[in-house]
């Protein structure tokens, strides 16, 4: 099995995606998902090896279900198009998540939409140091990486609770969301490459995660 395999195995799902025609092919599915799994725990002691404050994270534990969950979204296919798992996984701390799937691929880090309490964490953080965090921000390497923080569209119009309106992070304090993402191409994961590029990202994301989980564990 490979990574060559995994999107083959996905494309057929997006394509019958019905619990008839995974039942048919559950040989295959175990098969794919004991693939990643494995690959999965591989990277957690290669990731372990350059951060010594990573959380060791076995593959079972990292990767997330198949299953749509129908009872909130019942719109949705009963399947996922992809394979995603959270590496590096501790209470209240910024994701390092691995999305591997048939419309796009990706590795991404910190909080999306965390709930308030982080949030506001943050927020002090940004307040009382945000020179760190926007240097990190606009270090050459992680723009190149990363670009900008994800967009998640509900940034707030005024200044949140307790900061002026003319604060000099303004822009920062409006957000909700805190993470970044860099998007993979097929033809990259399936390659020789790719391990060494996953610890790569991880390396110039390390900065980033560090500041945001400094900042909710205060």
């Amino acid at each position: 099995m490979s990574f060559t395999g995994l999107y083959e195995f996905l494309r057929a799902l997006q394509k019958n995606n019905s619990k008839e025609w995974m039942d048919d092919n559950r040989k295959w599915y175990h098969e794919v998902r004991d693939f990643y799994i494995d690959w999965l725990n591989q990277m957690d002691l290669k990731l372990a090896e350059i951060d010594p404050d990573y959380t060791h994270t076995t593959g079972k534990k990292a990767i997330n279900r198949i299953n749509n969950n129908l009872l909130y979204h019942p719109d949705r296919p009963v399947y996922k198009d992809h394979f995603g798992a959270g590496l590096d996984q501790e209470t209240k701390q910024g994701d390092f998540y691995i999305h591997l799937g048939t419309s796009e691929s990706f590795i991404a880090g910190g909080f999306y939409k965390p709930k308030s309490s982080l949030l506001k964490s943050i927020r002090q953080a940004i307040d009382y140091n945000g020179e760190e965090f926007v240097d990190i921000l606009e270090k050459p390497s992680f723009k190149k990486m990363f670009g900008g923080l994800i967009d998640d569209g509900e940034s707030l119009q005024t200044a949140p609770k307790g900061f002026s309106q003319d604060h000099r992070f303004i822009e920062l304090l409006r957000k909700k969301t805190f993470a970044v993402q860099h998007d993979l191409t097929q033809k990259l994961v399936t390659s020789s490459d790719f391990d060494d590029h996953v610890v790569e990202v991880y390396k110039e994301l390390l900065p980033f995660r560090q500041y945001l989980n400094q900042a909710v564990s205060v």
